[in-house]
């Protein structure tokens, strides 16, 4: 498999420049030549796969370069830190399935990739003697995630923007309280869309970026929606394997476009057994909208309880573009320069229609959102996380008589104020969690400028 740049200019590339390349040279995003289409057969030798042996397979249809075996080890160690023997177990609450993400060190669904893309680092690293620097922008769970995933380990920096203030005490502390040396928390005066203007600007200085192998782990790096697909494969087998239905629905709440396209591959490569994704939004709802009108433009940013998702720009968005422009590389191209100026998208009926095949999509403001909490706990007596429950909502929205599968994408405890806001009591949170607020915390409050953050990474970066 080789991988190409959905805007066209980047001549094909292996899997592994995939990996440390993260943003193609010339401002699209690097997406596979092709998306495989599985057969009956793989179907059906697929379905009764632990989670472990189903990512093998998935990996090994993109992943060409790596031998069996390290790819083989590279899974096992990826996912031996997770709580859970199922990795991401789906459970029956109440009218829906829940398919909890949040069982990896950091309680999010961010470590399913994040484990993996951090051991993948260090195996590629080692194999050919080299250092990168990493470099990304988070909303909350990315930050923690990725600084988990490569703390500690050799030949790697990792430099983690966060909008200062505007993501959960919880979700600050899993980064700031990593004190290892490698590790760079960097607080900016400014909301998540700042923070990932300047991590896109500097992936653009093409001359900075070959200078210090700045590498991106952001959901803009390829290897990280490859080990999200494997999520929805996982849950369809246990659902249709429990209940006999050859159809789901997936509820996927989003705000960077990342998880849920890796749902939309999941669909693709399946051709038939994912009927639609629910395209869940908090009250910053432009994919909301883009779904729903074809009116894709960018408005301010409005601060939620569910921060992981004030999102204006969906950093993925582009890879779905390529699909829905019929992969026209040209046209996708001349819309994101038309976009990087106007900040406005409009499609035309026939567009929306398509992207209505794929998507439904419902914005879930935040008195919902905490109604949903309250409602959810005392009919199930089960905990939603304020993300996961923007997506409930919106999957009980749209529910037929498919099984509905939400995505619970954090921890209850990560948002410990919000949820025992909602249900009107306190919870008791997961003794990993308990002992962070003792632990020192380690982090540069920077402006919201470019040349502040090249600075600071010109002064800590290794060579």
């Amino acid at each position: 498999m080789k991988y190409i740049s959905t805007r066209g200019e980047m001549p094909p590339i292996s899997f592994i420049e995939t990996v440390f390349e993260g943003l193609a040279p010339d401002g699209g995003l690097i997406i596979p030549e092709r998306i495989p289409l599985l057969s009956k057969e793989e179907k059906e030798r697929w379905k009764n796969l632990s989670y472990l042996e189903l990512a093998y397979e998935v990996f090994r249809l993109f992943v060409s370069e790596i031998p069996e075996e390290d790819l083989k080890d590279l899974v096992k160690k990826s996912y031996s830190t997770f709580h859970h023997p199922e990795v991401t177990p789906v459970l029956k609450v109440g009218k829906v399935y829940i398919l909890e993400l949040f069982h990896g060190p950091t309680f999010a669904f961010k470590d399913v990739a994040l484990q993996f893309l951090g051991n993948l680092f260090e195996y590629l690293l080692k194999k050919e003697d080299r250092k990168i620097n990493i470099l990304g922008a988070t909303s909350g769970d990315t930050g923690a995630a990725a600084i988990y995933g490569v703390k500690g380990k050799s030949n790697i920096a990792i430099f983690i923007l966060h909008p200062h203030k505007r993501v959960s005490p919880v979700q600050a502390l899993m980064m700031t309280t990593v004190l290892d040396p490698n590790v760079h928390n960097l607080a900016i005066l400014g909301s998540f869309d700042d923070c990932q203007a300047i991590v896109k600007e500097l992936f653009m200085d093409l001359p900075f970026k070959k200078k210090y192998n700045l590498t991106a782990i952001n959901s803009i790096n390829f290897a990280r929606i490859l080990a999200q697909i494997v999520y929805y494969f996982y849950a369809y087998f246990r659902i249709s394997e429990s209940t006999g239905v050859e159809e789901v629905r997936f509820s996927v709440p989003t705000g960077n476009f990342g998880d849920i396209f890796a749902g939309f591959l999941a669909k693709r490569m399946f051709g038939e057994g994912i009927e639609r994704l629910i395209l869940a939004t908090n009250e910053n709802d432009i994919l909301s909208r883009f779904v729903n009108y074809g009116d894709y433009s960018v408005r301010e940013v409005i601060p939620t309880i569910s921060p992981a998702m004030d999102i204006q720009i969906a950093s993925n968005f582009e890879r779905y573009l390529y699909y829905l422009y019929g992969e026209d590389a040209q046209r996708t191209s001349f819309a994101m320069q038309k976009f990087a100026h106007t900040k406005k998208l409009i499609f035309s009926e026939e567009e929306i229609k398509r992207v209505q095949r794929d998507f439904l999509s419902r914005s879930v403001n935040q008195e919902e959102t905490l109604q949903t909490i309250k409602d959810f706990y005392a009919e199930t007596g089960y905990l939603l996380d304020p993300h996961t429950a923007v997506g409930v909502k919106a999957g009980l929205t749209f529910k037929d008589e498919r099984p509905m599968i939400c995505l619970a994408t954090a921890h209850p405890a990560k948002f410990p104020e919000v949820v025992s806001k909602a249900i009107g009591k306190g919870f008791s949170l997961p003794e990993e969690i308990e002992r962070l607020k003792a632990q020192p915390q380690k982090f540069e409050v920077l402006e919201k400028d470019r040349e502040t953050v090249r600075g600071y990474l010109e002064r800590f970066a290794i060579t």
